[in-house]
């Protein structure tokens, strides 16, 4: 199958600001794009790419003052698989685990595993170890938080979304992280497209969403306690330790966001 992604964001800017954007397809579905992600700056600006610690590429500019609209548009090829069930997956013990995973073990802004250590246990340390305790986490952080646009806060905290029982996907997303690290087992903050393939209807809002991945068994698998369930299409933008490392955009000055839209639309072949 073949999948159309994109965006459009429009900023007002009273001065000429500094910005990073993290938008680009994921270097490991680099061969799947059919065309290019190149983003598209009106007016047009200089830009500077680079690759950030986590391996996501990044485009920096200077706004010019007023309005600036970017965007981008391009074509995916995917394999159409929903993601995988490895229920077997065993824990790897800490004094084992990859020094590369390390990282993922630790506190992060959004992510008080010192805060949340004992509740974790509290909660998880009687489930089965390795895939079944990832699993649970996800099952219980699916029903602890209630999901809603209007409950978007972009400072909300893993603490602060189990405590306040609403949130966004990158809400439970930063939760099951949290649970997963207390619990000794590495997890890494994802975001992208994904679309509502394979899904019923109805439909909301396209957005940008956020899962994670967890290591077990030598290998990273994506988890989703947003929607708890295995998905089609997913597109990955950017990992890091959580939203702080792949946020979207970052402006370095006073900007207003103005209009914002996202697409991830399967495209028939046949």
């Amino acid at each position: 199958m073949q999948i159309r992604v994109g965006f459009e964001m429009i900023y007002d800017c009273p001065q000429p600001t500094p910005m990073i954007f993290n938008t680009h397809v994921h270097y490991t579905r680099v061969s799947d794009l059919v065309s290019r992600d190149d983003l598209v700056f009106d007016p047009p600006v200089p830009t500077m790419a680079y690759r950030d610690s986590f391996g996501n590429w990044c485009t920096r500019i200077v706004a010019p003052q007023g309005r600036m609209r970017v965007c981008a548009d391009a074509l995916i090829n995917d394999s159409g698989a929903a993601d995988v069930i490895f229920p077997q997956a065993r824990q790897v013990s800490v004094p084992d685990l990859p020094e590369e995973t390390l990282l993922f073990l630790l506190g992060s802004r959004y992510c008080e595993t010192d805060l949340l250590s004992q509740t974790a246990w509290n909660l998880f340390g009687q489930a089965p170890m390795g895939w079944g305790r990832v699993q649970a986490i996800c099952d219980y952080v699916h029903r602890h938080i209630v999901f809603g646009y209007e409950h978007a806060r972009m400072t909300r905290t893993a603490l602060e979304a189990f405590h306040d029982r609403t949130g966004v996907c990158r809400d439970f997303t930063h939760l099951a992280v949290a649970f997963c690290r207390c619990m000794n087992i590495p997890a890494r903050y994802c975001t992208g497209y994904l679309g509502d393939t394979g899904t019923p209807p109805p439909y909301g809002p396209m957005d940008f969403a956020a899962w994670f991945e967890a290591f077990l068994d030598g290998h990273w698998y994506t988890f989703d306690a947003r929607n708890n369930t295995p998905r089609i299409g997913r597109v990955l933008i950017a990992r890091g330790r959580d939203a702080a490392d792949v946020a979207i955009s970052n402006a370095f000055g006073n900007t207003t966001l103005t209009s914002f839209r996202v697409w991830t639309d399967e495209v028939r072949t046949d």
